[in-house]
């Protein structure tokens, strides 16, 4: 189990690049998500980030479940790792492998650490301090949430909920106000097993919402919406 404690569980996912997570990282946000299946970060974009952003905390959600592709991040510097599409204990499993270095996991040792005059972690307190996120999006994922959580390895369970609001059918608000119990069947399964439940929100009323559903690491704005609203305020 991860020793990870955000300073506040309130994040901002990043979208925009580089440049725009060190400027949000000045608000001391609890942790911030780089995007890079569906923002601008690419590889090069999550190493300029972490190399120049050392005050927060970072997970970057990986474009898939790609062992070479998560080591890259956590290389880096990336704290942990939020991995999309997961919807069975085989993919949980083969997520929480690629984290960790041997005996416990697979992932092959080669930080940036030394290149950027940082001191170099350890295997066994990187192991301890990595956080394993996956992604329930899915109808197969919450039918399989109570076994993915169980999943030796697997430190947060991250809902995406408008891709679960999709699989599902229903209607985006409706599933975060929780009509039908679906994030709260997520919850439960990860506090039966001692697991995060997180989830992105993308604005601070549906973050207050799912906080109250016992949501516990959530990522209540965007970069890219926070620019839009603080542009809204010159008129």
């Amino acid at each position: 189990m991860t020793t990870w404690t955000p300073v506040s569980g309130t994040g901002v996912w990043s979208l925009l690049g580089a440049a725009a997570a060190e400027a949000v990282s000045h608000g001391n946000p609890g942790w911030i998500g780089l995007d890079a299946q569906h923002g601008f970060y690419d590889d090069q974009s999550i190493r300029d980030t972490l190399h120049a952003v050392t005050a927060a905390d970072i997970l970057v959600r990986v474009r898939s479940l790609d062992a070479g592709e998560i080591g890259r991040a956590l290389d880096a510097g990336a704290r942990g790792v939020v991995v999309p599409m997961i919807e069975s204990a085989e993919t949980a499993a083969r997520a929480a492998a690629a984290v960790r270095y041997p005996p416990v996991g697979s992932r092959s040792w080669g930080p940036f650490a030394p290149y950027w005059g940082r001191a170099e972690v350890g295997v066994e307190e990187a192991n301890r301090q990595v956080v394993c996120g996956v992604m329930v999006e899915t109808r197969a994922g919450l039918d399989h949430v109570d076994e993915i959580a169980a999943t030796p390895g697997v430190d947060m369970i991250f809902v995406g909920p408008y891709d679960l609001a999709l699989s599902l059918g229903t209607p985006l608000d409706a599933l975060i106000a929780g009509d039908k119990g679906e994030l709260q069947s997520v919850v439960s399964a990860c506090r039966a097993r001692d697991v995060i439940p997180g989830v992105y929100a993308g604005s601070p009323a549906r973050a207050r919402q799912l906080a109250a559903l016992g949501f516990e690491v959530v990522a209540a704005r965007s970069d890219r919406d926070l620019l839009i609203d603080g542009v809204g305020t010159l008129g």
